[in-house]
């Protein structure tokens, strides 16, 4: 049996964030999230009230950094942060794109977590032990036409997490990636909506070519990707770093 963490999530009031903040509950964690929806944090604090919910865009130095402060005084250390918070970003050709949706789709998925990042690492030097998660994508490890704001993010993510597992590593800490598929979800409902208008194609076209491209031929779930997230803040992970985990179904080709 693990023994009660301390647990952090970015984008944690909605999708795989909420998921990962029910797990940890469920198995007697306490978490703490910090989301950039107001009403989606109505509702986590109505249906969790033991979880620490607050407002904060992770792209906002002082908001998030305002968040992440008060966490270090209420709690004074911290055992896992799930660096999740992104954004899908546009869908078209690159030529297309206007550098205000690329700038933001960056921000969100890769700026935001670098500050976390940062704080999380000085703490866990600081304390010795540690695990950050960052929520990449399969998208960080191929290529997807028509997304390369979200693809370029994404790969940005694995790289910080090898450097970050070789910067922190002699100090206890492990730092690993997750490598969603497509999750089934309003999220993914609404990517699949921007591809296809991207696209020319169907949302139901657009669905067919992911799932056709997996061999498991199935979108995950949520509780999919926190089976392995609870597996990595585990002791039977102790181990595990510098990994870019995928939970996906295996994918074979994202064209």
């Amino acid at each position: 049996m693990t023994a009660s963490q301390k647990v952090v999530i970015t984008g944690g009031a909605s999708g795989i964030g909420l998921t990962l903040a029910r797990r940890f509950l469920a198995r007697g964690d306490q978490v703490a999230l910090c989301d950039a929806d107001p009403g989606a944090l109505a509702q986590v604090r109505q249906s969790f009230p033991e979880v620490i919910a607050a407002q904060a865009d992770v792209t906002d130095e002082a908001a998030i950094g305002a968040f992440l402060a008060q966490i270090e005084t209420q709690w004074g250390q911290v055992d896992v942060v799930c660096s999740n918070a992104g954004s899908s970003g546009p869908a078209g050709p690159i030529e297309d794109l206007a550098f205000d949706d690329w700038q933001a789709c960056i921000g969100v998925n890769l700026h935001g977590a670098f500050l976390t990042c940062r704080w999380a690492a000085r703490m866990m030097k600081a304390q010795g032990a540690g695990l950050i998660l960052l929520t990449s994508s399969t998208s960080g490890l191929f290529g997807c036409p028509l997304r390369s704001p979200y693809v370029a993010a994404k790969w940005g993510l694995i790289g910080l997490t090898k450097t970050l597992a070789m910067e922190l590593g002699p100090f206890g800490v492990r730092v690993n990636a997750i490598c969603p598929g497509a999750v089934e979800g309003s999220r993914m409902d609404r990517v699949l909506a921007i591809e296809a208008e991207a696209s020319g194609k169907t949302p139901q076209q657009v669905r067919a070519q992911y799932t056709g491209g997996v061999s498991l031929r199935s979108f995950v779930s949520g509780d999919d990707i926190a089976d392995t997230v609870l597996f990595l803040a585990s002791p039977a992970a102790a181990k595990i770093t510098g990994q870019a985990m995928t939970i996906d179904g295996h994918t074979e080709s994202m064209v």
